[in-house]
């Protein structure tokens, strides 16, 4: 086990959104406030760490055949869990969040990691890379919000900051409306796609 190998994977050269280009549906539709992205991310970060732990426990006891079935169960019942705790205590990410929070349950990102990771790794190898690549993806989600965020309406932080509103640091009217719309997010998440597969192609040279 090699944790900064391990990190390095999560953030740069296997981020799940910029390298491996999982998680498409969640990351283009909830970017467009600070709060959206913090709150998904942090919720894919717990599941998918919980998630590969479990696996990972229970690898040698589950057969090869069933495996996909046991990992949405797996995955299944710790969403539920976040969903019911998010409803509970943070109703209005809940809310704003909506069916993006039961639809982790199929998130690629999660399912991709426990077939190719925390089904053939120990437990500890599966909880880290859990949380690295949940760190990922979250620095992915709080980027294009800030960058929609901010050139779409010249505003941080909505839905955290100043009552929800966030804080207007040039007034709306000279922001590029259009990224805040969907066409706004795949935009914007081809630009971070190709930076990164700049920075990595410059890296290997």
């Amino acid at each position: 086990m090699n944790i900064g190998k391990q990190f390095k994977e999560g953030l740069l050269t296997q981020n799940p959104v910029l390298v491996q280009v999982l998680g498409m549906c969640s990351t283009l539709a909830i970017t467009t406030s600070f709060f959206n992205g913090l709150g998904m991310g942090v919720a894919v970060t717990i599941i998918l760490t919980l998630s590969n732990v479990i696996i990972s426990a229970i690898r040698k006891i589950v057969p090869d055949k069933i495996r996909i079935a046991m990992f949405i169960v797996v995955i299944a019942g710790f969403v539920t869990m976040v969903d019911l705790l998010l409803q509970a205590f943070v109703p209005a990410l809940s809310e704003s969040l909506g069916v993006f929070i039961p639809l982790i349950v199929v998130n690629c990102i999660i399912l991709g990691r426990a077939e190719a990771f925390s089904y053939k790794n120990g437990i500890v190898a599966s909880f880290f890379d859990g949380i690295f690549q949940g760190i990922g993806y979250t620095l992915v989600l709080l980027a294009m919000c800030i960058i929609r965020e901010f050139l779409g309406k010249g505003s941080f932080g909505g839905g955290l900051l100043n009552g929800g509103a966030g804080i207007q640091i040039f007034p709306a009217d000279y922001g590029v409306g259009m990224l805040t719309l969907p066409v706004g997010g795949f935009l914007t998440l081809a630009c971070l796609i190709a930076l990164m597969q700049w920075a990595l192609s410059k890296n290997k040279k």
